[in-house]
């Protein structure tokens, strides 16, 4: 059976934590998509190695453990706004998401240019606020520094040419800026559930 529930949603809203838990409540795979922008963000240091890395990126790659730092952030957000890079790395998301038993992506675009034919389509999102100290918690730093970089990566990854993030027509909106994890994941699953109903 293929199944597939798109997750997308700005940095720090909660969409990877939701994505897991509930791949693991239905027993899907799960891909953070975000995780191949930043191991090609990780692997260069200019525009004409991104599209190289992309068109070579295996699974191994995504094992890397400085994935989740701050600079491979701002890092995959350059990458992603190259149209080469984002074109290279489509093909792997579809044929991950295609696969039997179920999948759930999460990302930028996955409901809008990834899998628009998607069975369900979250949308997860919070106030830039609220994102800004939950990633200063989990880094540390500057708080200030840390909004401020929140909301410059909003403003790349929003208003970028190819593929903005924007929520599908057809998504469900999952504000996390009031809920706890519990009440989020409670959230998306009820979601999925009305749909598979």
């Amino acid at each position: 059976m293929k199944f597939t529930v798109a997750i997308d949603g700005p940095a720090a809203a909660g969409k990877g934590t939701i994505s897991k838990a509930v791949a693991a409540d239905f027993g899907f795979a799960h891909l953070d998509t975000g995780l191949l922008y930043r191991a090609v963000g990780a692997k260069v240091t200019d525009g004409s190695e991104a599209i190289a890395a992309a068109e070579g990126l295996t699974p191994e790659d995504l094992k890397r453990t400085d994935l989740r730092t701050m600079e491979a952030g701002q890092a995959a957000s350059k990458v992603a706004v190259i149209p080469e890079v984002r074109a290279a790395l489509v093909d792997f998301q579809r044929r991950f998401a295609a696969q039997a038993g179920g999948a759930v992506l999460d990302g930028r675009d996955i409901g809008t240019v990834i899998c628009p034919d998607a069975e369900v389509k979250l949308f997860v999102t919070a106030s830039a606020e609220v994102r800004a100290h939950r990633r200063w918690l989990e880094v540390g730093g500057d708080e200030a520094q840390v909004l401020a970089e929140v909301k410059e990566r909003d403003d790349r990854d929003m208003n970028r040419a190819d593929a903005p993030l924007k929520p599908a027509d057809d998504a469900v909106l999952v504000d996390t800026s009031d809920l706890s994890i519990e009440e989020a994941v409670a959230a998306a699953v009820a979601a999925i559930k009305a749909k598979m109903a």
